[in-house]
Parts: C-alpha cells; structure tokens; sequence
C-alpha cells in the first residue's frame, strides 16, 4: 500500500478520527480484514459478519502491529470511525488508485475468470510490477483489498470483478477505473440471481461502458477486450466507446488460436496469431477450454506492448496460481486426481467433464460432482444435462454427491445410459471417498467438481492424500 497518514485516510473516508495520538501516524502495511493477517503498519478493517464481530477484535490488531482501526464505532484503540466500512474501503481504494496512476486491467465473465486473472498477471509480471486478485476475491471488500496491495512501483493492476445483480460490476469500476476491460463469456453462473442469460449480459456489460473513450488522454485510451466466439459478448461493443480488440477462434479476431488441439495429456496446444506476429503455445493447463482464456489473456499483453513471441513463451509456461482449479496430483498408485472444486456452474462443468475425457484417454474415469448452486428454475435441467454429457463422453462413473441436485444428475446420467450402471448418488463427501477407495485402481482419473458450499475439495483431498482419514481432512476446512 502506498503510505498515507491517519488524517489523509479520514479525510477520504469522511470518517472521524477516534483515541489517534498522532494523526501523522503512517499506514505503511496492508489492509486487511482477518485480524491474524495484521502486519507492522497496517490497517485492520473491522467488520460484524454472521459469527463474529471484527470490533471485538481491534486491540489485538493494534496489539500485533495496526497503526489503526477502520470501524463503525469507537474501539478503545486508535480508529478512524465510519458509518460504512464497505464503502469506505472503496473510497480508500479508489484514492490510491489514482495516486498510482498504474495500469488496471479488469475482467468479468460467467466462467474462467480466476484462470484468465491468473494468466494475465502470470504475462504482465513480465513486462513490470503487477498486483492480481488472490483467488476469487472479486467483490465489494475483496477488490478494494487488492487495489489497496499496489505500492508505488505497481505497474500493473489486475482485477476480477464479480456479479450477482445489474449494477454490481459498475459500481466496482467506480472504484478501480479500469483502462482495460475484458469480458470472457456469458452463461448461466448465478441465473437464478439475475434472471436470465440477457440479465447477466447487462451486467457484464457495465466494464465494458466504464472504459474511458478510444485514443484518449495522447494513446492510452480504453481498450474493451472481448470473446469474438460468444454473440452475447461480442454484442458488447456496441455499448462502449472503448477500442474494440476481439479474441477467439472467429476469422475476425484479432487475436486467434489456429490449429488447436489437445495433447496425450488433455493440454491444449495452437498456434497464437496477434496482429503483429505469431507463435506456438503448448499451455500446462488441462482442457480446451483454457484456449479462450489464453487468448484473452494473449489479447491484454499484447495491447501493453508483449511481443507475440514473448506472448507465446510465457503462456506455454503458466501455470494456476489459485487453488482447486483443475489442480492434478498424479498419484504413486498412477491414480490422476483434479481437484476443481472451487465452484461450478453448467458451462465450467461441461469444460471440466470434457477435460476429463481428453485426459482418461485409454483409462478409467470417474466424475464426482455435487450441486451447483444459484441456478433457480433452472437447475433440474442443467443438472440433468449435466449427468447426460458424462455418459456421452463416455465417462466410466459419475458420483453425484448430496441432496436433490445430485438425484438430477445421477438421473440425467441414468437415463442417458443403457444400462443404469453409469451413475450412482451417494449422500455427503465422506460416502464418496468410501466408495471411490475401495472401487479405484492404478491409471483411474478422478474430476473432483462442485459449487464452493458443497465442499467437495475434501474429497480430493482425501483420494490425492490416500493415507489420511476422511474425518481428518474435513476438520481441516471447519
């Protein structure tokens, strides 16, 4: 964080200083919200959630090296006072950003969001300084929290933003202006919550109307990064009067993949076209679907002056930087385990499942997938469509673990099927780890894939670690 004073951080907050002995007092340290992450010179930001009250945790904070507390009420320490921590977080946030003055790259998207930011920060690291959102923190407190990471010798600022309504993703630009915005795809992620795929396009379509003109300010004006093979998204320039640079397979991109395919190993491999030279990618990264977040990613770098040579290079060596996405641990049995269980929804789960059969080729698969959530009226079809696209993939078994979603899919699966033995429904995590370590056998691939409240990571954590009792890995994410 750049150093600002308890008076500078009060003024732009409109916050009251509260107990502050010396209002020059620097913060110099991080923002954080968990007060077991303070560092000397931070800035601990208390907030009440569901189980505990951040207050109730100020003078430990100062106790550990806080210069101070943003709260909503005086804490016996010094504080600067607010009446909402949220938004003066954004505040703060929006204030260094602009005393930055570094480039931000922002993106959205139904699907592939944590891997396109991860590939992106993993390629501008290479042309300078570069501060990304850590995991999926991509909302109100999670951005500013990043922003608010980037010291004076940031080059690069790149964030995810999120949504679960119209209005969100705008309200996140306000906050952390973005100079390049990038939009990955509209699906049904939280359909239940917007309403409709043509809802969720209004939504993701905010980044692209925050950017500013084309050619402003002597070159630098916005660039609105956008899928060329996604109509929805596509439709998105004409809603910003950014420089429109579409990527995608589509012959009009201006940044492409050609000749794709996917290696022994389930790995895609292209070559990568830009309009100033192309190369040969050959990613780390399992399944087709890492092609599109590639080629977004290649899309930024090459608009901050990557050569396409450098651009290539650099994606063939990326790797994820965040947990749970198709995270592979080979096994010593030769048992493949991929650990995507951050999240679901029905476009991430297609592209995991088809990962899966490009990665079990000759070998014995196994899907365990639980719900996924927010689909609202939805959710029985695209769950059994779900368990059907496992059987015609030819899936060796799908495990569908927990309650009425997991019937959808093992149904969708049964009745897809010839003869009922494709899927089976078991009730909780700890049932499928019974069952799969007593059925595996050396060579078998297990996708390990659910919405982040099922908390199927146990299972995979179980099955990558064969040695250790279920009941121990599941105390470990109470």
């Amino acid at each position: 964080m750049i150093p600002l004073s308890l008076a500078e951080i009060a003024a732009v907050v409109e916050g009251q200083q509260s107990d502050i002995p010396d209002p020059d007092a620097q913060v110099t340290g991080p923002v954080v919200i968990d007060s077991r992450k303070v560092a000397e010179g931070s800035l601990f930001a208390a907030f009440a959630g569901e189980r505990a009250d951040g207050h109730d945790f100020a003078r430990g904070a100062v106790e550990s090296g806080a210069v101070a507390v943003l709260a909503t009420r005086p804490v016996g320490v010094p504080a600067v006072v607010v009446d909402d921590v949220t938004r003066a977080l954004g505040a703060l946030a929006r204030h260094a950003v602009e005393r930055l003055g570094t480039q931000v790259v922002a993106l959205t998207g139904s699907a592939g969001k944590t891997s396109t930011k991860d590939l992106i920060a993993q390629l501008l690291e290479q042309l300078g300084p570069t501060v990304w959102t850590p995991g999926s923190l991509n909302n109100e407190i999670g951005l500013p929290l990043t922003a608010l990471r980037a010291e004076s010798g940031t080059r690069h600022l790149v964030l995810e933003m999120g949504a679960r309504g119209v209005g969100h993703i705008r309200y996140l630009a306000q906050l952390t202006p973005p100079r390049i915005g990038v939009v990955l795809n509209v699906g049904t992620a939280h359909i239940g919550e917007f309403g409709g795929r043509e809802q969720i396009a209004v939504a993701k379509g905010e980044l692209v109307e925050a950017l500013p003109p084309a050619e402003a300010d002597g070159g630098s004006g916005g660039v609105a990064v956008l899928n060329a093979d996604d109509p929805l998204v596509r439709a998105m320039s004409e809603r910003t009067s950014a420089r429109v640079v579409l990527f995608g397979e589509a012959a009009d991109a201006h940044v492409r993949a050609e000749n794709v395919r996917l290696t022994d190993r389930g790995q895609p491999t292209f070559t990568l076209r830009t309009p100033t030279g192309c190369g040969d990618v050959t990613m780390r990264l399992y399944g087709e679907h890492h092609v599109s977040n590639a080629l977004a990613a290649a899309a930024v770098a090459h608009e901050l002056g990557m050569p396409a040579g450098d651009i290539a290079t650099a994606l063939s060596a990326a790797g994820t930087l965040s947990r749970w996405r198709m995270e592979v641990t080979e096994r010593a049995d030769g048992v493949t385990v991929v650990n995507d269980a951050y999240n679901a929804n029905p476009e991430s789960t297609r592209a995991a499942l088809r990962a899966l059969a490009a990665m079990g080729r000759g070998r014995r698969t196994w899907a365990v997938l639980g719900e996924m959530a927010e689909l609202g009226d939805e959710s029985l079809a695209e769950h059994d469509a779900v368990g059907r696209l496992a059987v015609r993939l030819n899936v060796s078994k799908l495990v569908a673990v927990g309650g009425q979603e997991a019937v959808w899919l093992d149904m969708g699966a049964k009745n897809e099927g010839s003869w009922g033995e494709e899927s089976v429904h078991v009730s909780d995590a700890e049932a499928a780890v019974e069952l799969l370590r007593s059925e595996l056998r050396p060579g078998d691939v297990v996708l390990v894939k659910a919405s982040r409240s099922v908390g199927l990571e146990r299972v995979a954590d179980a099955l990558a670690e064969p040695g250790t009792d279920e009941g121990e890995v599941a105390a470990r994410w109470v």
